[in-house]
């Protein structure tokens, strides 16, 4: 394990937010499951910027694979289920299939995606290095996916990825985090 890796683990681990639901993490119940992207790096953002762990977090982005049911009504069981386990914390839990990503894509974003394969191949098209990342407990320990390393992530370094993502969605990203974290390093979408 890198020494980033372990930084990582112990910085999102200390968030009280994301400590709740790694305690119950056996319970949620959900094949080739995730956390990810923005409540991981908006803990490590605040912990470099000096801000309390769960400032500006206002969503846990948990994402799981099932390719056997990509119906928006079992995705919408599992997250009132989850929501319900996690009432008391005062965010938004979203729970996301990302086996139907596709289905809904085009409709929400103007273009369309082909089927993603597995839960890493999602998260290799999220929209910024940073937030490429996801953390999940195997066999009672951290095991982390970040396919473009965690370098960004940790030095509050805001690179797209642009595998997926249209110059506006990452723009728009970006002015919303520089509201809420201003000494990011943000590169930009020309360079």
């Amino acid at each position: 394990m890198s020494s980033n890796t372990k930084e990582f683990e112990v910085v999102v681990l200390s968030n009280p937010l994301v400590h709740a639901v790694w305690g119950e993490w056996d319970r949620l119940d959900l094949p080739e499951c995730w956390l990810v992207a923005g409540c991981l790096a908006q803990t490590a953002w605040n912990k470099r910027f000096g801000f309390p762990p769960e400032y500006a977090i206002s969503d846990l982005d948990l994402v799981y694979f099932d390719a056997d049911d990509i119906s928006a009504e079992r995705e919408q069981q599992h997250g009132e289920r989850i929501r319900m386990m996690f009432a008391h914390l005062p965010v938004w839990i979203d729970v996301k299939n990302e086996a139907r990503v596709h289905v809904w894509y085009e409709e929400k974003f103007g273009y369309g995606i082909a089927p993603y394969r597995s839960m890493k191949e999602a998260i290799d098209t999220f929209p910024t290095t940073a937030t490429a990342v996801g953390i999940r407990k195997s066999t009672d320990l951290p095991e982390v996916y970040a396919p473009f390393g965690l370098d960004d992530l940790l030095s509050g370094t805001v690179r797209a990825n642009r595998r997926q993502i249209t110059r506006e969605i990452f723009e728009a990203k970006v002015s919303k985090w520089l509201s809420r974290w201003p000494d990011l390093t943000v590169i930009p979408w020309d360079e």
